[in-house]
């Protein structure tokens, strides 16, 4: 995936990639999340969004007629959210915990 998208990356470790992709961060990670996100089947990758404040995100894109499922919910490592894109396409988003 590091090689196919050509992005700047800042993580290169065995779980995961992270894409610096101003004004966001995109994760991947191998296999299906634990959000309830349906897979594909397998092999699948989760992209995932990174911001730096979760409420004010997801009001500015709801504005923009973007769906999620729910509220912000804290896992601990960071506030997370299921984003509903046209078309049914979910993914989430999330900001990380300090």
């Amino acid at each position: 995936m590091r090689d196919v998208f050509d992005l700047p990356h800042e993580n290169d470790d065995r779980d995961f990639i992270c894409y610096d992709c101003p004004p966001t961060r995109m994760e991947l990670h191998p296999g299906p999340p634990d959000f309830g996100v349906p897979a594909a089947g397998e092999p699948t990758h989760a992209v995932s969004l990174v911001c730096d404040d979760i409420e004010a995100t997801v009001e500015e894109l709801r504005a923009k007629g973007i769906g999620f499922r729910g509220e912000p919910r804290d896992e601990g490592w960071g506030k997370v959210i299921v984003m509903v894109l046209p078309g049914g396409v979910e993914m989430v988003v999330y900001e990380p915990s300090d």
